[in-house]
């Protein structure tokens, strides 16, 4: 039998795959994001949300450099602490019948190293 704790809070850092597409502040496309994780609530808004509206965010990052992500936006979340590759991967697709091999971005933001430097973003 699996013993399940209950996990009241994020912490640490963690690799968190959005709903959908967003787009990094070097105009690319991103479905994740990793990084240190603090859970807000709506307060952060400056207003208060009703019931239909996500009432908790993820700020992913640090201080200077993050991005905030509506809990009802977040598909998953896995606790990682070691930095994923956020270069190219190996990928495939199969279109009739025959397996096509192609290298393709990973699709992940790496925040906690975003350094912004006049207009220029270094990753």
């Amino acid at each position: 039998m699996c013993n399940l704790k209950k996990i009241n809070v994020m912490k640490g850092k963690y690799l968190i795959t959005a709903d959908n597409w967003f787009y990094g502040p070097d105009g690319k496309t991103y479905k994740s994001v990793w990084g240190e994780v603090e859970i807000l609530n709506d307060s952060i808004l400056g207003i208060k949300t009703n019931v239909r509206s996500s009432n908790w965010f993820a700020k992913v990052g640090n201080e200077n450099s993050h991005i905030i992500i509506a809990g009802c936006q977040i598909h998953y979340a896995l606790k990682c602490e070691n930095q994923p590759n956020d270069g190219h991967v190996d990928d495939y697709s199969v279109e009739s019948g025959e397996v096509k091999n192609y290298v393709r971005p990973s699709g992940i933001l790496v925040i906690n190293d975003l350094i912004q430097n006049d207009d220029d973003y270094i990753f």
